[in-house]
């Protein structure tokens, strides 16, 4: 079986590896902050309620990964960079199916109870996949006008008028709704520890 060097470097740059390795990244920065730094206790100590904290970090997960979707997909859109479409056999394969591959891995998870907070569960786990959960949700509801007109209308006025603005509000709302008490407490402190001295 003869290997193809074009398909590995085609491979390489599609927005699916960017993706890919963007999610990887940011969930490992935000799990190793949560255990390895301050944040983590600060969080437990404004959000003491596990089923909110998950929440919390589902939403931040959301907005990240719908921002970072959206900046993707439009430098692919204007020739930026070296990324393009995942293309197999000829069919372009959109972001949200990979959304929703990931939201099926943590519904599986969640149904063999992986981080659920049940006795004996991992926190570690249960931060992961609230993490996933998040992108998942933003690859798939990024495309939700192409799965509700069942056509490519992504770039288009009926597929973006409104939609945009609802989600990227949506996702705010709900971080500050599950992490109003923490994100107060991560921006005061800095500012009253300069008071302090002052």
């Amino acid at each position: 079986m003869a290997t193809h060097p074009e398909f590995f470097l085609a491979l390489s740059l599609t927005g699916a590896w960017l993706l890919i390795i963007f999610i990887a990244l940011a969930c490992a920065v935000v799990l190793w902050l949560l255990h390895r730094t301050r944040l983590g206790p600060l969080l437990h100590e404004h959000i003491p309620d596990r089923p909110k904290r998950r929440l919390f970090l589902a939403s931040l997960s959301f907005l990240g990964t719908f921002g970072a979707v959206r900046a993707l997909a439009w430098s692919i859109h204007n020739h930026i960079g070296p990324f393009h479409d995942v293309h197999m056999g000829g069919r372009h394969i959109h972001h949200l199916v990979w959304g929703i591959l990931l939201l099926l891995l943590v519904g599986y998870g969640w149904l063999v109870e992986v981080g659920t907070g049940e006795a004996g569960t991992s926190l570690f786990m249960g931060r992961l996949m609230a993490l996933l959960f998040g992108a998942g949700a933003a690859l798939t509801l990024d495309e939700f006008a192409l799965w509700l007109n069942l056509s490519d209308v992504y770039w288009a006025r009926e597929g973006r008028a409104s939609l945009d603005a609802v989600v990227i509000f949506g996702a705010l709302l709900s971080c500050g709704v599950w992490g109003g008490a923490f994100i107060h407490a991560l921006l005061g402190k800095p500012f009253s520890r300069r008071n302090k001295t002052k």
